[in-house]
C-alpha cells in the first residue's frame, strides 16, 4: 500500500472526466520516493518511503524530530 512513512498520506480517490462529462472512478497516489537518511545519532543509513512533502518536513526539522513526529499518534477532533 502506498503510504508515506512521515505523512501518513494515503492515495485519494477520485473521477476522470471526460469530454463528454462521463466519469470513471481513478486513484491519486501520492507522490512517494524511497530514500536514504543519514541518521547522527544512529550513525546509519534509514531507508523510508516518503512523499515529497515528508522530504520537505524534513529537511525543515530534521530526521529524529520528524520520526519522532510521525511516531506519535494523531489527536483526532
Amino acid at each position: 500500500m502506498k503510504i508515506c512513512e512521515i505523512t501518513g498520506k494515503v492515495a485519494q480517490v477520485g473521477n476522470n472526466v471526460s469530454h463528454s462529462n462521463k466519469k470513471t472512478k481513478r486513484r491519486f497516489n501520492p507522490n512517494l520516493k524511497t530514500k536514504r537518511f543519514w541518521s547522527e545519532e544512529e550513525g546509519r543509513w534509514i531507508t523510508l518511503k516518503v512523499s515529497a512533502a515528508g522530504m520537505k518536513t524534513i529537511n525543515k526539522k530534521g530526521l529524529s524530530v520528524a520520526l519522532r513526529e510521525a511516531a506519535a499518534p494523531q489527536k483526532v477532533y
